[in-house]
């Protein structure tokens, strides 16, 4: 439990840093405003249209009575938004990410500097960097697209599938969530995804209490942009305490390399 505790720390620290470094603050906000246009005209869209794709996707309850047919339908309407906002929570970091790529690199890397001791740089060109980011951004998206699908079917058993299966959606969010916020800064450490993940599931409760909450704030499209900034400046704070060394540990604080593949 003082992982989790932990976990949260660093979420409230990083937006305390963000909004107590005004300039950086603004630098960390485009990225995610470009993106919320976009998400917000792809919800739109999905809000407008989840009634005739349910009704295409059911043609075998067309002759189904009343109030049967409604039933089935309006839940699976109701599935379908929640199933587009847990795919939106994710990809919406990993889209802001990659649109913001050299603005939350230098974000980042002001926070390494501000904390003290290294600031490490991966000495990749820019292209090199977004083809990385891009490449692993996919890896993870159908890593939830599966656990996502999964849960959607759990979604339609009773009393379960209304209580315990969005918890556990969120919990997936915000695990994911975490590892695209912290990639921003462990990339530049040498670390490539196999090894952050590793690294991630060694302190999974701390991973949980920083990307839970931002999940829950992220499903709001305004709070996600105004905390973007905010949530690289605190997966940046907590990288630097999942690869910082043991005191009495000789060895590197991140023994990790990046392939030049």
């Amino acid at each position: 439990m003082s992982d989790l505790g932990a976990g949260f720390g660093y979420l409230i620290k990083g937006q305390r840093w963000a909004f107590g470094h005004g300039r950086w603050f603004g630098f960390g906000l485009l990225p995610a405003l470009i993106t919320l246009v976009l998400y917000a005209g792809a919800l739109t869209g999905l809000g407008y249209g989840a009634d005739d794709f349910v009704s295409w996707a059911t043609p075998f309850a067309d002759d189904w009575s009343s109030p049967w047919l409604g039933l089935l339908r309006n839940t699976l309407v109701v599935l379908v938004f929640v199933f587009g906002m847990f795919l939106a929570v994710i990809t919406f970091t990993a889209v802001t990410l990659l649109v913001g790529q050299p603005f939350y690199e230098s974000l980042s890397e002001e926070v390494d500097r501000t904390e003290g001791g290294e600031v490490p740089e991966s000495g990749l060109p820019l292209w090199r960097e977004l083809w990385i980011s891009a490449r692993d951004s996919v890896r993870i998206l159908v890593r939830v697209a599966l656990y996502g699908v999964l849960l959607f079917a759990l979604g339609f058993i009773p009393v379960v599938g209304q209580t315990v299966i969005p918890v556990l959606g969120f919990c997936v969010s915000g695990y994911f969530l975490s590892e695209e916020l912290t990639a921003v800064a462990l990339q530049r450490r040498g670390m490539v995804l196999k090894d952050r993940l590793t690294l991630l599931r060694g302190r999974r409760m701390m991973v949980l209490g920083f990307g839970v909450p931002l999940a829950l704030a992220f499903v709001v499209p305004f709070v996600a942009v105004f905390l973007m900034p905010g949530a690289v400046a605190g997966a940046t704070l907590l990288a630097r305490e999942l690869t910082a060394a043991p005191a009495t540990d000789p060895r590197p604080a991140s023994p990790y390399t990046l392939q030049k593949d």
